[in-house]
């Protein structure tokens, strides 16, 4: 079975989980409502264009190996808001827009916001069949390697820090595909080496954890399913629904737990 797998490595990352008041949190492994978006952005998707992510959505199952989870960054955060009073009537589909209105209406409201500093993950993406994926797994690579609108990892504050190196792998299971993509990073790493006479790309963590949907073949034991919230419903109108998140908990050398094995 064909696989692509890419890295995700920045110096910010967050993946938003519902969110009630001013906290926004970030969960420590990308949300698969963000990796749909950062395809889309690849491909040059419009927002408005329902149809064509929920068909990123259906299309492919996805796992993620997280290899480090980072540390937690908390970020504080005030900005000045109008009342919807004082918008009636007015365009506001601009924060210019909303700006303009009199000083004196605006307001101030708080925020804390969560990122994960200098977190890296692998994503495996494997087609369901080949009717129901809306796109060849070379174009998505393709895209990945040139994409039409600028990537980010969550928010539009965190870039990559890396490239994503996007990779096509024959592998019956995610797990093997990352080990695969894992020792061609490395061999990659080493060439690059000998060219330039120092190392100048850092060796891949080991896989602290995997976690998959209902649609991959994953190759591990599922330790934990939960319910997670990030299952897109409509893009533009920012709606999410439950899916189930299947989790596999590794040892520190990044093989099966000796319990598991």
């Amino acid at each position: 079975m064909e696989q692509l797998v890419f890295q995700l490595q920045a110096p910010l990352s967050s993946w938003g989980e519902p969110a009630v008041g001013e906290y926004r949190g970030t969960s420590d492994v990308p949300s698969q409502s963000a990796l749909i978006g950062l395809l889309g952005s690849a491909l040059g998707l419009e927002r408005e264009d329902e149809a064509a992510h929920a068909a990123l959505r259906d299309g492919y199952g996805w796992a993620v190996a997280q290899l480090d989870g980072g540390s937690l960054l908390r970020d504080y955060q005030t900005a000045q808001v109008p009342p919807r009073s004082a918008l009636k009537g007015r365009p506001h589909a601009t924060r210019r827009h909303e700006l303009s209105v009199p000083k004196d209406d605006l307001g101030t409201i708080l925020s804390t916001r969560d990122y994960r500093q200098n977190a890296v993950n692998l994503v495996a993406l494997q087609p369901r069949s080949t009717t129901s994926a809306p796109y060849a797994l070379a174009a998505l690579a393709d895209a990945l390697r040139r994409p039409r609108f600028v990537l980010y990892l969550g928010r539009k504050a965190c870039a990559p820090g890396a490239p994503l190196w996007p990779q096509l792998i024959e592998a019956d299971t995610a797990w093997d595909a990352f080990g695969n993509y894992r020792a061609r990073f490395d061999a990659a790493r080493q060439a690059a080496a000998k060219r330039s006479g120092t190392a100048l790309l850092e060796a891949l963590p080991p896989v602290g954890k995997v976690t998959f949907d209902d649609h991959v073949a994953a190759g591990l034991p599922c330790d934990l399913t939960t319910r997670r919230k990030d299952r897109l419903i409509r893009r533009r109108g920012w709606q999410f629904g439950d899916r189930n998140e299947h989790i596999a908990l590794l040892s520190e050398k990044g093989s099966v737990a000796a319990s598991e094995a």
